[in-house]
């Protein structure tokens, strides 16, 4: 049975930090796309980060030059470091995997349960 955890939020004062971690059994990180998504308050979920299986990283402009995405092949973790945290930042937090062969599809075979970050201005 195919698991996706997440752990890490909490609540942070704005220019803050934090650190998502999604932890996978029972796949291999490494060979799926991981992405990160956040949905706030009556908002539509929204794309904020993603790993490929190669390494390379993708990010939304919103976030970019804050966050940082990355993967832990050993302890079969992706990370998402947030850094200078704004308000606007404040969302339950996703990690979701996807087969290669789903890429851009919009379709993603595992969902974690969502982590909740709040920032305070």
């Amino acid at each position: 049975q195919v698991q996706l955890d997440e752990s890490g939020g909490g609540l942070v004062q704005a220019g803050g930090s934090l650190r998502l971690s999604c932890a996978a059994s029972g796949l291999t990180f490494s060979r799926y796309i991981t992405d990160w998504f956040r949905q706030a308050p009556g908002k539509e979920r929204e794309f904020v980060a993603s790993i490929r299986s190669s390494g390379g990283s993708y990010y939304a402009d919103s976030v970019k030059g804050r966050f940082t995405i990355s993967r832990d092949n050993a302890k079969n973790t992706v990370y998402l470091q947030m850094n200078s945290l704004k308000p606007e930042d404040t969302a339950v937090y996703y990690c979701a995997a996807q087969d290669p062969l789903l890429i851009n599809t919009g379709r993603y075979n595992y969902w974690g349960q969502g982590t909740q970050v709040t920032v305070s201005s």
